[in-house]
């Protein structure tokens, strides 16, 4: 199936199938990309185990690889989009190589910079990124193409079995926008405490 009819087919909701992916991952640690996967994990309820990374473009991998190695017991789950993942292929390649056996990224592609205008990005023009995680040594890569789908998804993170990158091909949906707070300190300090750290 080629990048841009995926784009044109795909009917996975994204503020749902977050809500639910959230509901049958409890015990993860949640980190949040860049716009709308941080709006649909807070509007699936706020909880001091997210931590919303906001502005830091291309970061979450590379977060998310430091948390994975430093909490080894917990799911570590990215939820992102295909541009903020775009952005840090660097750090893709430096988690894969690491191999922590409890990150999952979460990748919801709907093909375009949501946040500046919905300009087609580089998924819609022939990145694959399930491939691009594989070659990179990703223990296992795979496409979403729909919503059911998820257990078995869910299922995997919370087993911690291995490093795991799932580009989930979401609509072009425009939904309202629900904000956390921006308070970098507070979120900082809310998620240390969380894990048992003083803030």
């Amino acid at each position: 199936m080629s990048t841009s009819s995926t784009m044109t087919q795909a009917t996975i909701e994204r503020r749902a199938f977050v809500a639910d992916l959230l509901k049958a991952c409890p015990q993860a640690l949640v980190i949040t990309g860049l716009g709308s996967p941080t709006y649909d994990v807070f509007a699936a309820g706020d909880s001091a185990n997210h931590f919303y990374l906001w502005g830091a473009m291309g970061g979450t991998t590379a977060m998310g690889l430091g948390l994975a190695l430093a909490q080894p017991e917990r799911p570590v789950l990215i939820v992102t989009g295909d541009g903020e993942q775009l952005m840090g292929m660097g750090s893709l390649a430096t988690a894969a190589a690491q191999q922590p056996q409890n990150l999952s990224i979460v990748v919801l592609d709907n093909g375009h910079f949501g946040e500046t205008g919905m300009q087609r990005s580089h998924t819609s023009l022939g990145t694959r990124l399930a491939e691009v995680a594989k070659a990179c040594g990703v223990s296992h890569a795979q496409e979403v193409f729909a919503h059911d789908e998820l257990p078995a998804l869910a299922q995997r993170i919370n087993a911690r079995s291995g490093m795991l990158l799932a580009q989930v091909h979401i609509r072009q949906d425009e939904i309202p926008r629900v904000l956390p707070s921006r308070d970098g300190v507070y979120l900082k300090n809310r998620f240390r405490e969380a894990l048992g750290f003083a803030s």
